[in-house]
C-alpha cells in the first residue's frame, strides 16, 4: 500500500511541474486537493494480485475531480464504495466547474454506468475488487475558458509528450507493484497508452467501450457491450 501511495504523489508532482496553453486554462490535480479520499481508495481497491487493471483516460469534472476515485461518481463512491473524505479545493478553480467534493449534487454519467454496473454484478465493492483494480492513467483534469472539457489526446503534441512520460512511468510502476494479469484499456486512449507504456512486460492489453455519454454506442447499452468485450479478453462477469 505504501508503494501505491509513493507512486500517486511522484506522479501529482511531476505533473503539476508541467504548463498548458490555450485553449486550456484550468488544471485540476485530484491527486493533491483529495489526497486523503485517493489514498482511501486505494486501501479499499487494492486486495491482491492478479487482478484485472481497468485503465481509465483521465478526471471528469463531475467524477474523480470531486472524489479522488477514477469514475468516481459521488453517490456511488459514498454509498456503494463507502469512501468519504475531506475535499479540497484546486488552486485555479472554474467558477462553471467548482469542487465541492461529496457535497456536490450533479452525477457523473460515466461513474454512474461503470460502478451502477459493477454493484448489479458483483453485489459488494470486496467481491468486485476480487477480480479487479481501477486506475486513471493521467490525473489530470483539463478544462477550456467555457468550462469544457480537453481530454489528453487533444493536448498539442509537445505537451501531449511531457505529460506521458509521468503517466508512462507510473502506470509501468503501478504494473510491477500490482502484478495484474492483464490491462484493460476503458476506451481507446487509454488502451493505446497501456500498450505503448508497457510494451516491454508481455502482459496481455485489451479494451472496453467507454462509458461516456458522448459516445453514442455506449449509450445503446453500455454494460452488456463491455460485458462482451471483457468475456472476450477472458474476463467473464458473475453467472456466465
Amino acid at each position: 500500500m505504501d508503494a501505491l501511495k509513493r507512486i500517486c504523489r511522484t506522479l501529482a508532482a511531476a505533473v503539476d511541474d508541467l504548463a498548458f496553453g490555450a485553449p486550456v486554462t484550468h488544471v485540476y490535480n485530484p491527486l493533491d486537493y483529495a489526497r486523503a479520499a485517493v489514498e482511501r481508495y486505494l486501501e479499499v481497491a487494492v486486495t491482491g494480485r492478479g487482478q484485472t487493471l481497468l485503465l481509465g483516460m483521465n478526471p471528469g469534472p463531475w467524477g474523480m475531480a470531486q472524489t479522488g476515485v477514477p469514475f468516481g461518481t459521488v453517490s456511488r463512491v459514498r454509498d456503494w464504495l463507502g469512501i468519504e473524505a475531506p475535499i479540497g479545493r484546486p488552486a485555479n478553480e472554474h467558477p462553471s466547474r467548482p469542487v465541492r467534493g461529496f457535497d456536490t449534487v450533479r452525477e457523473e454519467v460515466s461513474g454512474l454506468r461503470f460502478w451502477g454496473w459493477a454493484e448489479r454484478r458483483w453485489s459488494t465493492p470486496a467481491r468486485f475488487f476480487a477480480r479487479f483494480f481501477v486506475a486513471n492513467y493521467c490525473p489530470l483534469l483539463f478544462l477550456e475558458e467555457s468550462g469544457r472539457n480537453r481530454t489528453p489526446d487533444k493536448l498539442p503534441a509537445d505537451e501531449r509528450a511531457a505529460l506521458f512520460a509521468p503517466c508512462d512511468a507510473a502506470l509501468r510502476e503501478l504494473v510491477a507493484v500490482l502484478e495484474p494479469a492483464r490491462v484493460v484499456g476503458v476506451g481507446a486512449f487509454a488502451e493505446q497508452r497501456a500498450r505503448a507504456a508497457l510494451k516491454e512486460t508481455g502482459l496481455p492489453i485489451g479494451r472496453i467501450l467507454h462509458p461516456s455519454p458522448a459516445s453514442p454506442v455506449a449509450n445503446r447499452g453500455w454494460a452488456a457491450q463491455a460485458e462482451r468485450q471483457l468475456t472476450a479478453l477472458g474476463v467473464p462477469p458473475p453467472g456466465h
